[in-house]
């Protein structure tokens, strides 16, 4: 399935502008139709795997308890 630039960026949570500019600078593979840039949607599998990838170590990273400090010392 094919998205325009205005799709891709609200699929991404990206500004327009930020989208179209990766496609100018070709970050982002798209097809030019004469009109309007089109952008193939399976390319950016990849990137939600990583993205939930990268969610899941914050979350496990964020549910760590604290440990100890050990140089804490009473000294009275």
């Amino acid at each position: 399935m094919y998205l325009t630039i205005e799709e891709t960026a609200v699929k991404l949570g990206m500004p327009v502008e930020q989208v179209r500019q990766y496609v100018l600078d070709k970050r982002i593979r798209s097809v030019h139709d004469g009109t309007q840039f089109l952008i193939n949607e399976s390319q950016f599998g990849l990137y939600f795997e990583q993205l939930e990838q990268l969610k899941q170590q914050i979350d496990e990273w964020r549910s760590e308890p604290i440990p100890p400090d050990r140089d804490i010392k009473d000294e009275d």
